[in-house]
């Protein structure tokens, strides 16, 4: 399924149109027409928001998995907002597409280790 199939499918489970959307998000409803059919490619910034306003991953809304993960954390829980709104973490995150695909394979076993060691 597309980002922008992705994108409808859970505005829509929300009960939300475009213009609903597209002011949860700060941007206009034609660019969020645009972006659901995919006339538009999507910024950073903007999956950022989308993912949090629909309540799933990046990943998600990208096809990069098919698991709709939703955030295990209260996102009104101030030291989740202060991890959320860190600028180190958006640095990060905005530099992390633009790595090797072996760099991103060892970050995952590496996330994978971790998760096991706990």
């Amino acid at each position: 399924m597309s980002i922008g199939k992705r994108i409808i499918v859970l505005r829509e489970k929300k009960g939300w149109n475009q213009r609903d959307l597209a002011n949860r998000i700060g941007i206009n409803a034609s660019v969020m027409n645009r972006i659901e059919s995919e006339n538009r490619p999507i910024k950073d910034d903007e999956l950022l928001k989308l993912s949090n306003v629909l309540e799933c991953s990046s990943d998600y809304l990208l096809g990069k998995s098919n698991i709709q993960t939703l955030m295990p954390y209260d996102k009104n829980d101030e030291e989740f907002q202060a991890f959320a709104n860190s600028p180190d973490l958006q640095k990060w995150y905005k530099e992390l597409p633009k790595s090797k695909e072996e760099d991103l394979r060892l970050l995952r076993e590496m996330w994978e280790t971790i998760k096991r060691n706990k």
